[in-house]
């Protein structure tokens, strides 16, 4: 498996993921034997678009590098992986996996979502203040005498620059995303062979956002 994520580090070198920041990464030794199986690629999503995103980019790049991996939405069509599963549906999953000779699997979970406000507040002030110095520097000529002034039509309470208050609330997202590697041939206690924690703030696009995502893990799985 490694192979696949040496390959894969090519992409980063013309693709910017600066969407994507990796907390945390672990492999165990045992990655490597995972290279000879059959992959599952699932993305539990409750939004359909983003999990087909997921599945593809990550599938897509284990196949360029010679794994057999696909999609668990073109696999299993009627299957929901964000439907919180019974003991009895958990063993209908197995067998299903099982049945179509699947013995790796990589999932990827959305974790946590944080989201954070901020309100600024602008305007309520008249433009063009005085800070010191002549006053030519700061206020337009017919501010110099008072007739002047006082006659111009600019300072009439309705021709003037008054700007009005403006309150914005500005509203950031942060995905947290868990993406772990398994190798169902081992003991079920050591099927787990690779785990990368990413964030990502205020995505756009998410196909554009699947693939800096996948290019991220690989990228992580690599080091």
């Amino acid at each position: 498996m490694r192979d696949f994520f040496q390959l894969t580090l090519l992409c980063l070198l013309f693709t910017s993921c600066s969407g994507v920041k990796v907390l945390d990464a672990w492999q165990s030794d045992e990655t490597n034997a995972i290279k000879d199986h059959q992959i599952l690629v699932i993305a539990r999503a409750d939004n359909q678009l983003a999990r087909v995103s997921f599945e593809q980019e990550i599938a897509k790049k284990a196949r360029a590098a010679g794994f057999s991996a696909i999609e668990s939405h073109k696999q299993f069509p009627g299957h929901n992986p964000d439907h919180k599963l019974s003991e009895e549906e958990i063993k209908e999953v197995k067998k299903k996996i099982e049945d179509a000779g699947f013995e790796g699997v990589i999932v990827t979970v959305l974790k946590d979502l944080e989201t954070t406000s901020r309100v600024t507040e602008d305007g309520g002030y008249t433009t063009g203040g005085y800070t010191g110095g002549p006053y030519m520097s700061y206020y337009p000529g017919y501010y110099g005498g008072f007739y002047g002034y006082y006659g111009n039509a600019m300072s009439y309470a309705t021709y003037g620059n008054y700007v009005p208050t403006t309150i914005t609330t500005q509203t950031s997202k942060t995905y947290i995303l868990e993406t772990v590697v398994y190798d169902l041939s081992l003991p079920e206690d050591k099927e787990l062979v690779a785990v990368v924690t990413s964030k990502m703030e205020n995505p756009q696009h998410v196909e554009t956002t699947a693939k800096q995502y996948a290019q991220a893990v690989a990228k992580a799985l690599k080091k």
